[in-house]
C-alpha cells in the first residue's frame, strides 16, 4: 500500500508538508493562446498579433490606471501557466564532497548542449561547465542544490513566465487594436546629462500617449532606472504617461523606486497597477522530480523546500538571487514568507491512491525583513504532528505538569514526538506567563493586587491553569475541509498541591476564594489567553493544533472508506515521526525539572511582606485541556470566505496571495507520488516502507488524573469520551470539539502569592 506521505525519516520533505509534500502533475490552466516567441519579443508589432488575440479594444478611460494607482479587485485574482520543463529535474542530487562529486562529473564531457534537455547528464554537464569557469569551485551558490534551484531551474523559467504574464495582461485588459504596439523601442535623451538611451517598453500607445512596463513579480529592473528617468525628462515625451503593471504586490525597494518616478514625472504621469495573478509552472514530472518520499509538485511546497535553515543562509540566498536578477523578473520566493507563522488551513478529499490536496497559510513579508528561513523545519513539525495525531490513539494526548506527579508527565509514546514536546513546552510557557502577570508592580498584576488590597484580601489561593481549544470553525465542502479558525482558551480553577511553595500557605474564607477567582478570571486569564492566540512563542502550539483538526477529520473519512492513511491510523507507531533536529535529545523530564524549579524557586522575585515582616515573594506557573461546539451556516461561509475556495485551489499549484487577507500567503500542493521515467547516473529513490497489517491494540495509558477536585464534566486523560473528534458536519460548517480531542490534558500546579493588607500598596 502506498501512502501519500511516506513514513521514512531520512526523506526530509515527507514531514515538511502534511500529507505534505510536493505535488502531483500540475494542470496549469494556462494561456495556450498567448504564446509569443523569442523572435516576436524583439520585434515591435501590434499586441494582438504578437499574442494571437482578437477582440474589441478597451476604452482608455476604463483601463485600471486611468484614474491613478490601482490594484486588481480580489474577485478577479487568478493564475496563469508558463512552461518550464526543467522543474522536472528538481529532485536531482550530487554529493557535496568534491572528490565524490567529480567521480560523477568526470564521466561527462563538454559542451553540455550535446546532452538532451531533460536528462541528468544535461544538468550535471551544465554544472560542470559552471565549475570549469570558476576554478572548479562553487563559492557563489555553495553547492549543487542551490545552483540547481536558483540558476538552472528558476532563471530558465523567467523569460517564459514574463512572456506569459505579458500576454495575460494584454488579454485581460484588452490592449488590442492597431494602436497598442508591443515590444516597441524608443530613443530617450536625458537633458541633464545629454545621454541617449534605447528604452524598450512592453506596450506603447502613441494615440493615448501611454507606455507600459509589465513585471510578473513585484520587482523593478534596476538597469532601466536611468532610462525611465530620461524618458520622463525628455521634452519630446512630456505628454506621455508611464504605466507600471506588476503581477504581485510591489516590494519595498520597488515602491521607493516608483514613488521616485512619480515625484520626477509630476502629477499623474506615472502610475502603478498590481494585476495580482499567480504563476503556475507547467511541466511533466518524471523520475528525477523531487520525490522526497511521496512528494507533491507545487510552487508552494517548492518554496518551503528551498527555505534555508538560518537567517545567514537566507541572506546569502537573497543576495545571490538579486545579483542574478537585475531585470527584476523574479517572483516572490522563500524570502517573502514568515515561516514561523505557517499553519495548515485546508486538506482535500483523501481519495485512495490519488493523494491529498493541502494548503498552508503564512504571513507575507518583504524580502528585506530578513525572514524566509526555517520553512522546512516548520512544515516538518506540522507534518510530523499530523501523523502523530493519526497514529496514536486519542487517550494518549495528554500532558501533565504537576509537582506532585513526576511519574505522570505525559504518555511515554507521545513523549517521543515533537507534537508532545510542543504541548508540554507550551504548557510550561503558559505557566511562566501567568506568573509574570501576577507581579503586583506593573500591568494587570498591579490592577489585581490593588483591588485585593482595597478589599483587604491578604493573598491568593493556588490555581490550576490549562489551555483548551475554543470551537474550531471548519467548513466541509466539496469533499475537503477548510480550517477557518482554531482559537485556544485559557481555563483557570482553584487547586492546591502538596509540594511546598516558598510563599507559604494562604488561608482564605470561601467568599474570599470566590472573589480572588473572579478577579483572576477578569484580569489575568484574558491577558494569558491573548498571548496564547497571538504571541510568536505559541506559534508552534497553534500550528500543531491545526494539524490535529485536520488529522481528526481524516480519521472520520477513513471510517467511511479506507484512505491511504488507513494503516497508520491507531497503529500507535510513531518511530517514523520522531523528535528531530535540535530537539532530538529532548525528554519530558527536562521540561518537568524546569517546571519544578519554577514552582519551588520562582521565575522571579520581588519585595513583599510575609507574616507582617519584609521578605521576598516568588512565582511559578501551571497547565491544559478541552472545548465546546458551535455551528456556522453555509451563508456565513459564503459571505465571509467567498474567495477562499479559489485561493485554496490556486495554492495547491503555486504560492499565492490570500484574497481575503492581504497580509497572508497561501501555499500548498498535493501529496500524490508522481510517476515518470528517466535515466542517468543517479539511482532511483529507495522505496519508502509503509505500515501493513492491522493496527495494534492500544496499550493502556497512565491515568494521571491531574484535574482539580470537583471539576465536574471534564474528561480526564484516559477517559474514553476524550477521544472525540470533529463533529459530523455534513455540508455545514461545524465546530471541532477539539478537546473532545483531549488536545492537552491536564496538569496541576500553584500560582499564588501571600500578601498583607496595604503591603506594597
Amino acid at each position: 500500500m502506498n501512502h501519500p506521505i511516506s513514513t521514512r525519516r531520512h526523506h526530509l520533505w515527507a514531514r515538511a508538508a502534511v500529507a505534505l509534500a510536493t505535488v502531483g502533475i500540475l494542470s496549469a490552466g494556462g494561456l495556450p493562446q498567448l504564446q509569443g516567441t523569442a523572435d516576436a519579443a524583439t520585434k515591435a508589432m501590434p499586441c494582438e498579433q504578437m499574442f494571437k488575440l482578437k477582440g474589441k479594444p478597451t476604452d482608455p478611460g476604463s483601463l485600471p490606471w486611468a484614474k491613478g494607482d490601482a490594484v486588481r479587485p480580489e474577485t478577479d485574482w487568478d493564475s496563469y501557466g508558463f512552461p518550464n520543463q526543467r522543474q522536472a529535474m528538481d529532485g536531482l542530487t550530487l554529493p557535496d564532497d568534491p572528490v565524490e562529486r567529480d567521480k560523477i562529473l568526470d564521466k561527462l564531457t563538454l559542451p553540455y548542449k550535446k546532452y538532451p534537455e531533460g536528462t541528468p547528464e544535461r544538468v550535471y554537464a551544465t554544472y560542470k561547465d559552471y565549475l570549469s569557469r570558476n576554478g572548479n569551485t562553487d563559492t557563489k551558490y555553495g553547492g549543487f542544490g542551490n545552483w540547481l534551484n536558483e540558476a538552472y531551474i528558476e532563471v530558465y523559467g523567467r523569460n517564459p513566465r514574463g512572456e506569459a504574464f505579458h500576454g495575460k495582461v494584454v488579454k485581460d485588459l484588452g490592449l488590442l487594436g492597431p494602436d497598442w504596439i508591443c515590444e516597441e523601442t524608443v530613443s530617450v535623451t536625458d537633458p541633464d546629462t545629454g545621454k541617449t538611451y534605447q528604452r524598450r517598453f512592453d506596450a506603447v500607445n502613441h494615440k493615448t500617449k501611454e507606455v507600459l512596463e509589465v513585471k510578473s513579480g513585484g520587482n523593478h529592473d534596476s538597469s532601466q532606472a536611468p532610462k525611465d528617468r530620461a524618458f520622463l525628462k525628455d521634452p519630446k515625451f512630456k505628454d506621455y504617461k508611464l504605466r507600471y503593471t506588476f503581477g504581485q504586490p510591489q516590494s519595498e525597494d520597488t515602491l521607493k523606486y516608483t514613488n521616485g518616478l512619480k515625484q520626477l514625472g509630476g502629477q499623474g504621469r506615472v502610475t502603478t497597477y498590481e494585476h495580482v495573478s499567480t504563476p503556475e509552472t507547467e511541466f511533466q514530472p518524471g523520475k528525477y522530480t523531487a520525490q522526497d518520499t511521496r512528494n507533491s509538485i507545487g510552487r508552494g511546497s517548492d518554496v518551503i523546500r528551498q527555505s534555508p535553515a538560518t537567517p545567514g543562509d537566507m541572506k546569502r540566498q537573497l543576495d545571490r538571487i538579486r545579483a542574478a536578477d537585475p531585470e527584476g523578473m523574479r517572483v516572490r520566493g522563500p524570502g517573502g514568507v514568515d515561516f514561523s507563522t505557517l499553519e495548515l488551513r485546508y486538506v482535500g478529499k483523501p481519495v485512495k491512491g490519488q493523494g491529498l490536496n493541502y494548503s498552508f497559510s503564512a504571513n507575507k513579508v518583504d524580502e528585506s525583513s530578513g525572514l524566509g528561513y526555517g520553512g522546512r523545519q516548520k512544515a516538518e513539525l506540522i507534518s510530523d504532528s499530523f501523523f502523530t495525531w493519526l497514529a496514536l490513539t486519542p487517550e494518549k494526548f495528554w500532558v501533565n505538569l504537576n509537582p506532585d506527579q513526576p511519574d505522570k508527565i505525559m504518555d511515554k509514546t507521545f513523549g517521543k514526538t515533537d507534537a508532545g514536546r510542543v504541548l508540554l513546552q507550551a504548557d510550561l510557557e503558559m505557566k511562566h506567563d501567568y506568573a509574570k502577570d501576577m507581579d503586583p508592580r506593573t500591568g494587570v498584576g498591579k490592577q489585581l493586587w490593588d483591588q485585593l488590597n482595597a478589599e483587604h484580601i491578604p493573598c491568593t489561593h493556588g490555581v490550576r491553569n490549562w489551555i483548551v481549544p475554543k470551537p474550531a470553525e471548519v467548513r466541509e465542502q466539496n469533499g475537503g475541509l477548510y480550517i477557518l479558525d482554531a482559537p485556544l482558551k485559557v481555563n483557570s480553577v482553584p487547586q492546591e498541591v502538596n509540594t511546598p511553595s516558598p510563599n507559604g500557605k494562604c488561608n482564605l474564607t470561601d467568599a474570599q476564594h470566590k472573589r480572588v477567582t473572579a478577579l483572576m478570571d477578569a484580569l489575568i486569564v484574558p491577558d494569558i489567553e491573548k498571548k496564547v492566540n497571538t504571541d510568536p512563542r505559541y506559534a508552534d502550539l497553534r500550528a500543531v493544533y491545526n494539524a490535529r483538526v485536520a488529522a481528526e477529520w481524516i480519521r472520520q473519512q477513513d471510517t467511511q472508506s479506507p484512505t491511504d492513511y488507513h494503516a497508520v491510523i491507531n497503529s500507535n507507531r510513531v518511530a517514523d515521526w520522531p523528535l528531530r533536529g535540535t530537539n532530538a535529545s529532548w525528554t519530558p523530564e527536562q521540561t518537568y525539572r524546569d517546571y519544578v524549579k519554577s514552582f519551588t524557586q520562582g521565575d522571579y522575585s520581588y519585595p513583599c511582606e510575609k507574616a507582617g515582616r519584609p521578605g521576598t515573594c516568588v512565582m511559578g506557573g501551571v497547565d491544559f485541556s478541552k472545548s465546546p461546539k458551535q455551528n456556522v451556516t453555509q451563508a456565513k461561509f459564503t459571505a465571509e470566505h467567498k474567495h477562499l475556495p479559489r485561493t485554496t485551489d490556486i495554492s495547491v499549484k503555486a504560492m499565492t496571495d490570500d484574497a481575503e487577507n492581504k497580509a497572508l500567503l497561501a501555499l500548498g500542493g498535493n501529496t500524490a507520488a508522481h510517476t515518470g521515467t528517466g535515466g542517468g547516473p543517479t539511482p532511483t529513490p529507495t522505496p519508502t516502507p509503509t505500515h501493513s497489517g492491522q493496527p495494534s491494540t492500544p496499550p493502556a495509558s497512565p491515568s494521571p488524573n491531574p484535574g482539580p477536585t470537583g471539576q465536574g464534566g471534564r474528561n480526564q486523560p484516559g477517559d474514553p469520551h476524550a477521544g472525540g473528534g470533529l463533529a459530523n458536519t455534513g455540508t455545514q460548517i461545524a465546530t471541532v470539539a477539539a478537546a473532545a480531542l483531549a488536545l492537552l490534558a491536564a496538569g496541576a500546579g500553584l500560582v499564588w502569592l501571600r500578601r498583607r493588607r496595604n503591603s506594597l500598596g
